[in-house]
């Protein structure tokens, strides 16, 4: 299990570290924190207003993790860079997945 998710009874937690306005949209790995946690770093170029980066970081997250927006719920960092997303669907699968995202 990388470090930046976590296995639930529905499916997987993401732990992101989101810079909205880049140059490109693109998940670059994970990357620990000095405080001990662990988060995957996404860069979107859409603007941090009303919810356009949620939703290109949402749209970026489902489509790496070939599953369907609608099973992807932002949990928390409405506002935030530190965000935390639960994507819905065959736990094992998600897991699998997503330590493809850590490279």
């Amino acid at each position: 299990m990388p470090g930046f998710a976590r296995q639930t009874d529905s499916g997987l937690l993401l732990f992101l570290r989101v810079t909205p306005n880049a140059g490109r949209d693109a998940i670059e790995g994970s990357q620990a924190r000095a405080d001990g946690s662990v988060v995957l770093r996404v860069r979107v170029s859409a603007v941090p207003d009303k919810g356009r980066a949620n939703a290109a970081v949402m749209a970026l997250i489902a489509k790496a993790l070939g599953v369907p927006k609608s099973s992807i719920a932002l949990v928390s960092g409405d506002t935030g860079r530190l965000k935390t997303v639960s994507v819905s669907g065959c736990a094992d699968d998600l897991v699998a997945r997503a330590l493809t995202l850590a490279r």
